[in-house]
């Protein structure tokens, strides 16, 4: 397990407002970093990675995935162990949920927005 520095999660006691440190599977990781990396050159798109409700525990990371383009705003948020995958084809960015038996959940966010599909068939060729 590698470990990654979030921002702590709003709770009505009093903390510090410091990264905390969250130890995650090494494919988490590497989806963070990978919308990470598609988000930094797309205006209008932020990521933020938060501690999730269950202190303490493994893998317990919560993204945030914010779109503001004029007076529209989307926000996509999730665990990060609930993505299966994250696919940057340059010109949009693939999160696939929840796949079982090649139906899945797809979110994809290009520059103008974001689509969410909760029932995808998955064609492999």
């Amino acid at each position: 397990m590698t470990t990654m520095h979030v921002r702590p999660r709003p709770t009505p006691e009093e903390r510090a407002e410091v990264d905390v440190d969250v130890e995650v599977d090494e494919g988490l990781t590497v989806h963070a970093a990978t919308m990470e990396d598609w988000v930094a050159y797309r205006q209008g798109w932020e990521l933020t990675l938060h501690e999730g409700h269950d202190f303490g525990r493994p893998n317990n990371v919560e993204a945030r995935l914010l779109f503001a383009a004029g007076e529209q705003t989307s926000t996509l948020a999730f665990r990060l162990d609930q993505l299966d995958d994250a696919t940057d084809t340059g010109e949009e960015l693939v999160l696939r949920f929840e796949e079982e038996d090649g139906i899945a959940k797809l979110a994809r966010l290009r520059t103008t927005g974001l689509d969410v599909e909760l029932h995808h068939i998955l064609t492999f060729t």
